[in-house]
């Protein structure tokens, strides 16, 4: 009888588990699902109905984003900033957690703490204008280059935090090792750690180019004067007020779709180390 309850236990349980999984995976979907259905129906559709599935399927809503949208410029332009952004961050979080986790100076823990604990404060636009102001001192305010400079510099915590677990796993004897050989603080982490890190560098590249290509505020500020900077993400929200009626939400749902799709592919290429790099240091750590 106790067999047959401890049974009923693990399958109730298992049950629990899959309906809980089963519907995270919809609420998580749904507005993906919603967004590529909705890019085939017309405006009026959009608003009036209901139905997920729409009526009949258009592509027209693809062509009229295109040819409205300037497509082109404006992905060339997602393209430009967010390459320069992950590269610059791959350097700068990589950099900053081999500093933190190999480094020997004063106060080392108390400023990663310090740093860690910023995670937890949210001051959202209210580093907006500062941010501007000092870009715009340089010359900056108005170009795709000061958004790339403040993304590079203005560190990521979490991947800082990610990136001194990665290499506190990595063991020092190596550092020892290439010590031995002559290497200084600096060649010890481009010449060997750098090439120990591959899944952390694919999972940092990846959480920098989903944050950069989806950034909509900063890119939009900076390139309010300068049309032709407009990244893509911008470029679609402006689809809304650029159809035959006051809000072509078609449009900009034709548009979003498109600029899933990049993403999409990057995250297929890289979902392997990607999930490697989050795990690997808190396993061997």
């Amino acid at each position: 009888m106790s067999a047959i309850i401890v049974a009923l236990q693990k399958n109730t349980l298992k049950i629990l588990r899959l309906v809980f999984l089963g519907s995270l995976m919809i609420l998580t979907l749904f507005p993906i699902v919603y967004t590529v259905l909705s890019s085939f129906k017309s405006n009026l559709e959009v608003m009036a109905s209901a139905s997920l599935i729409p009526k009949s399927f258009s592509l027209q809503n693809y062509v009229d984003a295109w040819q409205i949208g300037r497509f082109d410029l404006y992905t060339w332009n997602s393209i430009y900033m967010t390459f320069f952004i992950v590269i610059g961050t791959i350097v700068t979080a990589t950099m900053g957690g081999y500093v933190f986790s190999r480094g020997r100076f004063r106060g080392k823990n108390v400023i990663f703490v310090v740093l860690v604990s910023s995670m937890f404060i949210s001051a959202g636009t209210l580093y907006l204008y500062p941010q501007l102001i000092v870009a715009k001192l340089f010359g900056l305010n108005t170009s795709l280059w000061g958004v790339i400079i403040i993304n590079i510099l203005g560190f990521n915590i979490t991947q800082l935090y990610i990136s001194r677990r990665y290499v506190d796993s990595i063991s020092p004897e190596i550092d020892e090792a290439a010590k031995m050989d002559g290497c200084n603080f600096f060649r010890i982490y481009w010449n060997i750690i750098f090439h120990l890190i591959k899944p952390l560098i694919a999972t940092i590249g990846l959480l920098s180019f989903m944050h950069s290509w989806n950034d909509y505020l900063l890119p939009m500020v900076f390139t309010i004067g300068s049309p032709d900077s407009v990244p893509l993400v911008v470029g679609v929200v402006s689809l809304k007020s650029q159809g035959e009626s006051v809000s072509a939400w078609n449009l900009m749902l034709a548009g979003t779709t498109l600029s899933i799709i990049p993403m999409l592919i990057v995250y297929l290429f890289l979902n392997r180390f990607f999930i490697s790099g989050l795990t690997s240091g808190a396993i061997k750590g």
